[in-house]
């Protein structure tokens, strides 16, 4: 089984790490369109090679398209166009059988965006869609680059099949054992419920985070007093301030819908922290603080 991985940096990173750790890849390629982020992940090891796009595509079993969702869009077609029919003539080094796709053995294509319903549009109709399963693995850091790559990143956590009937059962089979080797359990839904799903969730921890920097960056001007007076409560509520824009501006802006709707209600919840405070109404306030600590039955 070879692997390659499009886009090294956490995710695809972490992804090629594991998979080849883990015993799923017996050999893992990689292709990368920032020059040093290539030879970082060259030198770090992250995959067996760093190969070329065409050299990727053609030379594996199972592809991973691992970019921001806007590229993802544009590239996966382009992909699936070349997936799932030809024999490759390409050989691994000690293995004596053609790697990539063949008759027998058709190629498989993922993503892991944060966004599913613009990606499963873009190749709805495509003669290969059955071989493409949109996927998103739910872990991540603030971090990104090569560098962010580490191992276990999935340990425990959920992964998300999207529009998984439209896919070849047996190639939703496959990517299904490539997660259980990531150690990750498996949901299903449609695509345009992830998207919203998420939003709820995930986008708009970020949105926050963004925000709560831009207050705090705005109204203390002496870097040193933000160092030295932040406490483990701003550091780990802002922390995915840090999260790179070429990742987020793509996803706020193709689920731009849904977040919408959810930063709307957020800044109702906002007015109405300020009027309570404003009103030095306590009783409010305690009301206010008492609703969200529900939360502490759902997250320990």
């Amino acid at each position: 089984m070879t692997v390659g991985v499009i886009g090294l940096g956490l995710i695809g990173g972490s992804m090629a790490l594991d998979l080849k750790r883990r015993g799923f890849a017996s050999h893992t390629l990689g292709t990368e369109s920032d020059p040093v982020a290539a030879e970082a992940a060259g030198t770090i090891g992250l995959v067996d090679e760093v190969v070329d796009l065409d050299t990727l595509v053609a030379r594996s079993d199972i592809i991973v398209l691992a970019v921001p969702v806007g590229t993802a869009v544009s590239l996966l077609p382009s992909i699936l166009d070349r997936v799932g029919g030809t024999p490759s003539p390409y050989t691994c080094p000690g293995v004596d059988k053609p790697v990539g796709g063949s008759s027998s053995n058709p190629q498989i294509v993922i993503d892991v965006c944060s966004t599913k319903e613009a990606v499963c549009r873009a190749v709805e109709n495509h003669p290969a869609r059955g071989r493409f399963v949109s996927t998103h693995p739910m872990a991540g850091t603030e971090y990104s680059g090569p560098w962010a790559a580490q191992p276990g990143l999935f340990d425990g956590r959920a992964c998300i099949f999207c529009d998984a009937e439209k896919s070849d059962p047996e190639a939703v089979a496959e990517i299904d054992r490539l997660y259980a080797a990531l150690n990750m359990r498996i949901l299903q839904m449609p695509s345009a419920q992830h998207d919203m799903h998420a939003a709820y969730v995930s986008h708009i921890s970020h949105v926050t985070s963004f925000a709560l920097a831009l207050t705090v960056l705005d109204k203390e001007k002496d870097e040193k007093h933000i160092f030295d007076l932040a406490s483990g409560g701003f550091s780990s509520t802002v922390r995915l301030a840090k999260s790179n824009p070429d990742m987020w501006v793509p996803i706020l802006t193709q689920n731009k819908d849904n977040i919408l709707q959810v930063m709307d209600t957020y800044i109702e919840k906002m007015q109405a922290f300020r009027e309570a405070v404003a009103a030095e109404d306590q009783e409010r306030i305690r009301q206010l603080i008492e609703e969200a600590n529900h939360i502490k039955k759902i997250l320990r």
